[in-house]
């Protein structure tokens, strides 16, 4: 079974930025959505940023102008690029990836990384 694995997370001071990357073990077909979670202490799960087939992006506003996501199809690799970090960005960020392959729905998740804003 293909799983996703994140890098990139770590401490960072307020203001840095951060670019974590979820690869995939193999090849997944039928990608059709691709996206970032984030979950900080005593709080839920919130979608941060997505990406569709067709490249269509969106942003939860909290990180619109400083976040961008984006892939790699020929690696099967998920980027977060993070910009001008705060420390109410401080979480756990997850990938998932979502396929369709003859008319099965397929959803993946990674293990987490933790992002930690702090001076």
């Amino acid at each position: 079974q293909v799983q996703l694995v994140e890098s990139g997370g770590g401490l960072v001071q307020p203001g840095g930025s951060l670019r974590l990357s979820c690869a995939a073990s193999g090849r997944i077909l039928g990608i059709y959505y691709m996206a970032w979670y984030r979950q900080a202490p005593g709080k839920q799960r919130e979608l941060v940023a997505s990406i569709t087939r067709d490249d269509s992006t969106n942003y939860v506003d909290s990180v619109k102008g400083r976040f961008t996501i984006s892939r790699d199809n020929a690696k099967n690799t998920l980027y977060l690029q993070m910009n001008s970090l705060k420390p109410e960005d401080t979480a756990v960020y997850y990938c998932n990836i979502r396929s369709l392959l003859q008319s099965r729905s397929y959803i993946y998740w990674g293990q987490g990384t933790q992002v930690t804003v702090s001076s």
